[in-house]
């Protein structure tokens, strides 16, 4: 088999891993400097505005004049940030008071002792400014006071270039200290795909399907050997089934003529030795013919799951066939099988739910007393399908019943029942292959065992 080879995979994953690392430094250098420039912003706008209001609140009326003293901490504040220039004005009802004649902004405070911020074009620099109005009476009239203040923003620029220049040379330590760290961890990582495919090469993995996809030059040895080891196990596996099913039908047809041979006998003879005699010969043919569909169940079960089929399967409906499929086995012990479903479905295989199904009621109905009646309910509900099978049994006894889904394991209440142990092993097997569990516990009113298969709704 031929197979095509692509990029190194090592290459692919340390320029994949590079590129991720370049775009999560440039998306944190991004935010380090528009987070530096807005804080230095918010700073300076925060002292602009505690030194307007500062200044406006110094402001006074004496003998119907505005006065004003400018005090000293309403520029000192200015210079915590940076040594930038600071221009202000104060103006009464149109009236420059004191200050730069031409400082104006537009538009001016939208309310009294509201605070507005402007970024303007002063003296051949940008500046920013801070302006906020007073009312103050003067001879019994409302005078409205503007103070603004405005400073320069070389400082703030500054810092937050400063910022901008520390995050960017920390992002590109990271990326490349990134990269080296990928490009060791990719290299290692592949080193030992070589010993692998070796090992693997001597394992039966569960999937059989040959690898058919293209892949890089360091997978194809694993490739190969893989193809190999599906081809031969596919083989093995397709000369197990035959195996199985001819074995199967070979022992069934003459358990079965064997069976009628030995009921002929019984209803024929009168000696009470031969008649224990012949019970026990039919006890034990119904105890292999059993065994061996079960078996054979079993074995159909595990090769199915491994390419798992996907359709829609109708469970009431599905239930309502493997119902009336054993309800003439019930009736032989006078046990009536009661269906309750409501409307659900599963994506899956429907011979193996049927399987798992057959399974679990035959096993209810073979465990429950004469003239009792199995219930089989199929519910939807929170994105699940539960088929849920009780009867009126001896039930799993003391303990957790988890352990009865191994194969050939038997419960204690199980002694004088025919039986091969596999029943539950074929419906867990069934339920898991779809990703479902299967839950095993006592019937509602505590006599008899639910087995519940939950399996996800589709």
């Amino acid at each position: 088999m031929s197979v095509q080879t692509g990029w190194p995979i090592a290459r692919k994953l340390t320029l994949f891993l590079a590129a991720i690392v370049a775009l999560l430094a440039f998306i944190s250098w991004g935010m380090v400097t528009s987070f530096a420039r807005e804080a230095a912003g918010r700073t300076q706008d925060n002292i602009l505005a505690a030194s307007a209001t500062s200044i406006a609140e110094t402001l006074r009326s004496e003998a119907g004049a505005i006065r004003l003293e400018l005090p000293y901490s309403a520029f000192s504040m200015l210079g915590a940030i940076s040594e930038d220039r600071v221009f202000y004005r104060v103006t009464a009802a149109g009236e420059v008071l004191t200050g730069y004649d031409d400082l104006v902004v537009e538009g001016g405070a939208e309310a009294p002792g509201q605070v507005s911020f402007a970024t303007l074009p002063y003296r051949g620099t940008s500046v920013r400014a801070a302006q906020v109005t007073r009312v103050i009476l003067a001879d019994g009239e409302a005078v409205p006071v503007t103070v603004t203040v405005a400073q320069t923003r070389a400082g703030v620029q500054g810092i937050a270039a400063g910022l901008s220049r520390q995050a960017a040379i920390l992002s590109v330590g990271i990326f490349i200290l990134a990269v080296g760290l990928s490009a060791y961890a990719v290299r290692a990582s592949l080193r030992p795909l070589n010993t692998m495919a070796q090992h693997v090469a001597t394992r039966g993995p569960s999937d059989l399907r040959p690898l058919r996809r293209q892949g890089p030059p360091e997978l194809m040895p694993l490739v190969r050997a893989l193809n190999r080891l599906m081809d031969r196990l596919g083989a093995a596996q397709r000369r197990s089934e035959d195996f199985i099913a001819e074995a199967a039908h070979r022992v069934r047809t003459p358990l079965a003529i064997v069976r009628t041979q030995a009921e002929i006998a019984l209803r024929s003879t009168t000696d009470e030795d031969q008649k224990r005699t012949l019970r026990r010969v039919i006890r034990a043919v119904d105890d292999s013919s059993r065994s061996a569909g079960q078996l054979l169940d079993h074995a159909m079960v595990s090769f199915r799951a491994d390419d798992l089929a996907r359709e829609r399967v109708d469970l009431p409906a599905l239930a309502s066939a493997v119902a009336d499929a054993l309800r003439p086995t019930a009736e032989m012990k006078d046990i009536d099988i009661a269906l309750d479903a409501s409307a659900a479905a599963v994506e899956g295989d429907a011979i193996l739910i049927q399987n798992a199904l057959r399974n679990v009621l035959d096993n209810a109905i073979k465990y429950s007393p004469a003239e009792t009646i199995v219930h089989v309910a199929v519910s939807n509900g929170g994105g699940e399908a539960i088929v849920a099978v009780s009867d009126e049994g001896p039930g799993f006894g003391d303990g957790p019943a988890g352990h009865l889904t191994e194969r050939f394991r038997r419960g204690e209440r199980a002694e004088g029942v025919v039986g091969s142990g596999l029943g539950l092993t074929i419906a867990e097997e069934a339920v898991r292959a779809h990703g479902g569990r299967l839950d095993l516990g006592p019937a509602k009113g505590g006599s008899g065992a639910c087995v519940s298969l939950i399996l996800p709704a589709a």
